[in-house]
Order: C-alpha cells, then sequence, then structure tokens
C-alpha cells in the first residue's frame, strides 16, 4: 500500500504537502515552515514538467525535495537570519542607558552613598559626599548602584 502510494506521488500531492506546509507556518510561525513549503512547490512544478519523463518517478521527486529544503533552509538563514546587529543596544538595560546624563541630587551624598531622581526614578548613588542640589554626572552603572562625580 505505501509502495503503490509512493509510486503514485506526483504532481498534485507534491502541491498539496507544500500549501499544507504554507498553511502551518501561519498557524506556527518561525519562518521555518516555508522553506519546506517551497522545495514542495517547487517539486511538484518538476514533477508537472518532467511527467513524461519515465526516469522521474518517487525517488527522484523525493532526492529533489530533500535537496531543495536544504538548498533553501540554508538560503534563508543566510539571506533573512538575524545579523546579530541590534539597532537598540541598550534596549531593556536602563541604567546603562543613564550613563553620561546629568542630574541633581535630591539628598546628599553621605559617606559616599545619596540619591538622584531622573525622571520619574530615584536612583542610589555612590560618589564623593557632596550637599543636595549639586549637579553630578553619571559615570558608571552596576545593579545596585551608578557611580556619580561632580558635573562640570
Amino acid at each position: 500500500m505505501i509502495v503503490d502510494f509512493l509510486y503514485d506521488l506526483g504532481l498534485w500531492n507534491w502541491i498539496a504537502f507544500g500549501l499544507a506546509l504554507l498553511i502551518l507556518e501561519v498557524f506556527a510561525p518561525g519562518f521555518f515552515f516555508i522553506w519546506f513549503a517551497l522545495a514542495a512547490l517547487v517539486t511538484g512544478a518538476f514533477a508537472f514538467l518532467l511527467s513524461s519523463t519515465a526516469g522521474f518517478g518517487w525517488q527522484l521527486q523525493t532526492i529533489l525535495f530533500l535537496v531543495l529544503a536544504i538548498i533553501f533552509v540554508l538560503a534563508g538563514r543566510r539571506f533573512f537570519g538575524a545579523s546579530g546587529r541590534q539597532d537598540e543596544p541598550l534596549l531593556n538595560r536602563r541604567g546603562e542607558q543613564l550613563v553620561g546624563q546629568r542630574a541633581t541630587l535630591t539628598e546628599p551624598i553621605v559617606n559616599g552613598r545619596g540619591r538622584i531622581r531622573i525622571n520619574d526614578t530615584m536612583w542610589r548613588v555612590r560618589g564623593p559626599d557632596l550637599p543636595v542640589g549639586t549637579e553630578v554626572r553619571v559615570v558608571s552603572f552596576d545593579p545596585v548602584n551608578m557611580e556619580v562625580e561632580v558635573a562640570v
């Protein structure tokens, strides 16, 4: 029964398989099934064009599908894959975004510890002892404190 199915494998089966993979890509997006769908559709096109050729049976169609799938997946990764470059490298790293900004002390720095307000957030800071109202510049950031110095 399976052998009969494989012998009858042809144009419409490849097209149906390709369309099923395209539908699967729509419902489970990941930009992955599309390459297999394209390989199945191209194999179906070859099956249509070479249907009169006696040597283009299910074995050759399957090999063509596998080769095309590998080529399309590699080409897709090459041209549409992640580049590793981010437009906003400090996105979601708010403390590091603040390095270099100026702010005014809202609490004095006593024994190396104080607070500043930047936008709507109070930040703990380290630095030289300074009175309230002194304008400081953020020099560095660690998960607990910001290092500040007197703004010039």
